[in-house]
């Protein structure tokens, strides 16, 4: 792949290989858009801009023009092109720059980190659940959309559980919701509609409608894809815990390791009698952080 971090130029950056190929273009978040955008929205006499870019992906002349009037027409044109075309991955995207010589693009050390860091976590989760190609994030399915699909709910904390720790989460409701907390969780099985791509619609609600995620930790967590996922993914929106995005919650005791990655996390622990009395409400403020 023509990418620093794939072309034996990964000194720059110290990370795994990633097949690009199985990553859809939606998986890029709007740090790495911006970025790109930085890169291709200035016209320039030596190198390929976002009209080349545009024609490549099957644009023509007065739609070109069209995106002329965009503040940030690279944004604009990756967008429509992933809504006109399912198959769009990743590593067609990095073919294109490739192809257009924007090796300024390719080699620059911050955004091959970003884009591979962001994306690595996902690979095993994608292959099982978007193998026949990702649909866009549907508008009036959205959970929480009002009329017409228009400003769609936003929530305080996306709940990140497996099935076997339901119950829990049940109590996390009462708890959080329907008490003088007032808060809005985020529960796929309850506020995402049937239908939709299950990896598409959890990192969009992940990484725009959420302002946290709640981690339910247990033995069961451990083996889940899809916890595993949404763990990683919420981690690379917040690499060092800069913004406080993860809460990491235990509730019952464990057999199992506490997961490495959620070690330099401050933890709420249910399972001390001690500190029961104020779990609640120390979760609360958490959440309710600006």
């Amino acid at each position: 792949l023509p990418v620093c971090v794939c072309d034996g130029m990964s000194g720059a950056t110290d990370i795994p290989d990633i097949d690009y190929s199985v990553i859809p273009l939606t998986a890029l978040n709007f740090s790495v858009r911006k970025k790109l955008g930085l890169f291709l929205n200035p016209s320039t006499m030596v190198a390929g801009d976002w009209t080349a870019l545009a024609e490549l992906m099957g644009f023509d002349y007065l739609e070109i023009k069209n995106y002329e009037q965009c503040q940030n027409p690279t944004k604009k044109v990756l967008e429509d092109w992933q809504a006109k075309c399912p198959a769009a991955t990743v590593d067609k995207l990095l073919q294109m720059l490739k192809d257009m010589e924007r090796d300024d693009v390719l080699t620059d050390p911050q955004l091959c980190k970003d884009i591979a860091f962001q994306k690595s976590p996902v690979n095993a989760f994608i292959s099982c659940f978007c193998r026949e190609g990702l649909q866009e994030v549907p508008g009036d399915d959205e959970p929480g959309a009002g009329a017409g699909g228009h400003m769609p709910e936003l929530f305080d904390a996306f709940i990140c559980y497996c099935q076997s720790d339901i119950g829990f989460v049940h109590e996390m409701i009462r708890q959080l919701e329907q008490t003088e907390c007032k808060l809005k969780l985020c529960v796929f099985d309850r506020d995402v509609l049937p239908g939709t791509c299950v990896w598409s619609i959890t990192s969009e609600l992940i990484e725009r409608r959420c302002k946290r995620m709640v981690v339910v930790i247990s033995d069961d967590y451990l083996d889940s894809n899809s916890c595993d996922f949404q763990t990683k993914f919420a981690l690379s929106l917040s690499p060092g815990a800069r913004t406080k995005r993860l809460i990491p919650v235990i509730y019952k005791p464990m057999k199992k390791p506490f997961p490495s990655i959620l070690r330099f996390l401050t933890l709420c622990d249910y399972t001390k009698p001690c500190t029961q009395s104020w779990f609640w409400s120390r979760l609360a403020r958490a959440l309710t952080l600006p």
